[in-house]
């Protein structure tokens, strides 16, 4: 579409800065400080459900996004307010929090199969890949991780669904290589037979109001509209 104002042009690009800002630090590894973790779950322990028990499970495996990184109670983060609105409507289903700031598709490949051993799955929410693109890593090598990490996830337990998560990279990397990663997760979704959420910053991503002071991170309003993006996909499969 074209602008004609420059004020528009303005807008543009101050956006899509704030939104390369928001992916490449948000992930990071500068996540050094610890938080409450107020969660049902510990987030780095995982336990096991017990064999008796007939609360089903909502895993969300990802990075800082799914860690709440920033936030002054973990249950801010789009996991946690996905409890809060599960507990709302008296459902029987317990979120589990494994979101690792700094994480990427390698790093989620290495510890799926110890995370899945001690905690059944009923759904598993794989939030994965934004530190990938934004390193430069070969398109393929995050293809090939997040599919290593379905295939855990399914042998581990056939019957668990999955739902994968979209991301996006801003147009400075590159045309070539931003439209190729954005296809990475639909394509993978219909290979595999997933539920998609197109893009989970949607709404939330370069809108500075809705980050942190470093204009990187989601404020605890901007995770309600993770949330949000979420629950739209996730309602369906649980009501």
């Amino acid at each position: 579409m074209l602008l004609n104002a420059k004020g528009s042009y303005l807008k543009v690009f101050l956006k899509f800065s704030y939104l390369f800002l928001f992916v490449l630090f948000s992930c990071g590894n500068g996540d050094t400080t610890k938080k409450k973790d107020t969660t049902k779950t510990n987030v780095e322990e995982p336990t096991k459900t017990s064999e008796n028990s007939t609360t089903k499970t909502i895993l969300f495996f990802g990075d800082s996004l799914t860690a709440g990184y920033g936030l002054k109670d973990v249950n801010d983060a789009y996991p946690g307010l996905i409890q809060q609105k599960i507990d709302s409507l008296s459902l029987d289903y317990t979120v589990i929090n494994s979101g690792v700031s700094g994480e990427t598709t390698a790093g989620g490949k290495s510890r799926i199969d110890w995370v899945i051993k001690n905690q059944k799955a009923d759904i598993f929410i794989l939030e994965l890949g934004a530190n990938d693109g934004l390193r430069g890593v070969p398109l393929q090598e995050t293809r090939e991780n997040l599919q290593a990490i379905i295939d855990a996830v399914l042998v581990q337990n056939p019957a668990t669904k999955i739902v994968l998560t979209g991301m996006q990279l801003p147009p400075n990397m590159g045309i070539d290589y931003t439209t190729e990663f954005k296809t990475i997760f639909p394509e993978l979704a219909k290979k595999n037979q997933l539920l998609l959420i197109p893009f989970l910053l949607e709404n939330v991503g370069g809108i500075p109001s809705l980050n942190q002071g470093d204009g990187i991170h989601p404020t605890a309003e901007g995770h309600q509209i993770l949330a949000k993006n979420v629950w739209d996909v996730l309602k369906p499969m649980i009501l």
